[in-house]
């Protein structure tokens, strides 16, 4: 007779203000292939340094061809995410790709244990994830912002990465 299945499940009671993040970055090109590999180091760097908020930080893997990777992070709450995408390094890395995606893309979904989701695709060339069923818009006036898009209430810090009219 075959054993039972071991089945468990979580308390996620304790946080109440959950966010999970996905987070990839897709090789769009040969020059994409240098700037993933220097991003690995610093992503590494700064889930070091163990920023505010960050309870566990998981590499995935999405494709290998076109090479596409991805990570998990399970976050306290969003003010700890908006926090630390306002700040550097993350500030300074979103703001250089902007400007130059150094022949990659980028995207995230983002999941709300309270409710909601929000999603941005920066270079990425084949809808993946929301873009495969929902229909796309471009992220600018309140889609520029994640806070906006996922609906959640209070205003944005002022000081972001990147200002609607740069990106």
């Amino acid at each position: 007779m075959p054993p039972k299945v071991n089945r468990v499940t979580v308390d996620l009671e304790s946080y109440p203000d959950l966010v999970v993040i996905y987070l990839g970055m897709r090789v769009n090109s040969l020059r994409g292939l240098k700037t993933m590999a220097q991003f690995g180091p610093r992503i590494d760097a700064s889930v070091a340094s163990k920023p505010a908020g960050v309870l566990l930080h998981e590499r995935l893997f999405f494709s290998l061809f076109p090479l596409h990777v991805c990570m998990r992070q399970y976050r306290r709450d969003f003010e700890s995410l908006e926090t630390w995408a306002r700040s550097m390094p993350h500030q300074k890395w979103w703001r250089n790709f902007v400007r130059d995606s150094g022949g990659t893309g980028f995207w995230h979904e983002a999941y709300f244990l309270k409710g909601g989701m929000e999603a941005i695709y920066d270079d990425i060339p084949a809808p993946i994830g929301f873009g495969k069923f929902a229909p796309q818009t471009p992220a600018r006036g309140a889609m520029f912002s994640a806070r906006k898009r996922a609906g959640v209430p209070g205003e944005a810090p002022t000081a972001g990465p990147v200002r609607d009219d740069e990106a």
